[in-house]
Parts: structure tokens; C-alpha cells; sequence
């Protein structure tokens, strides 16, 4: 009797580890790579090149794609897919456009 316990035992544990390893896959797939963020920084990049080089909108999704590749480039691959889906909607949505004859003037460092 103390023997067909054990291997009931032993089954279960086989069974049970089977089971975890084949969770913690599924669950390690589900993260974001460096390839999904490549994928969105280029695609949320030729919407911003689809506007004039001077549009703000285009200026600010430029700043979001920047930070979406300092994110991945530290390993946080969600946060770049964040900050590429940011780029994207400033494309789409345009919030930010000038009055005719006004012009963003982007300070540098020293001034």
C-alpha cells in the first residue's frame, strides 16, 4: 500500500510540475519583445515622416519614439510599446498644430 502511494505521489508531482512549466511559457509569451517594439517604433515612425518636418505633432511623436527606444533599449519593452502607441495617437489626433506663420522655436542647451 505504501508503495502504490508513493508512486500516486510521485505522479502527482510529475503531473504538477508539467503543469507549472507549461504556465509559466504561456505567461512568458505573453510579454512583450524587442521585435513587437521594432514593429510599433517603425510603424508609429512612417506615420510621423507622413507629416511636414516643421508640424509640432510630428516634433512631439518624434520625442515619444526617442523614449520608446531608451525603454527598450533598458529592457522595459512594454513601456516602449507605450510611448509608441503615444507617437502614434499625437500623429492621428494632430493636437498640437500652429496658427499659420507661427513657428515652434526649440531652444538648446545653452540658451
Amino acid at each position: 500500500m505504501n508503495v502504490s502511494r508513493a508512486k500516486l505521489y510521485a505522479l502527482c508531482l510529475v503531473v504538477g510540475w508539467a503543469a507549472a512549466a507549461s504556465g509559466e511559457a504561456a505567461a512568458a509569451s505573453d510579454e512583450p519583445t524587442w521585435e513587437d517594439c521594432k514593429v510599433a517604433v517603425a510603424e508609429a515612425r512612417a506615420l510621423s515622416a507622413e507629416l511636414p518636418p516643421d508640424n509640432l505633432s510630428r516634433y512631439f511623436a518624434e520625442r515619444h519614439l526617442h523614449q520608446a527606444l531608451a525603454e527598450a533599449g533598458n529592457g522595459e519593452f512594454d513601456e516602449c510599446l507605450d510611448m509608441a502607441a503615444r507617437a502614434t495617437q499625437q500623429v492621428r489626433e494632430r493636437r498640437h498644430d500652429l496658427p499659420p506663420g507661427e513657428r515652434l522655436r526649440v531652444l538648446k542647451a545653452d540658451e
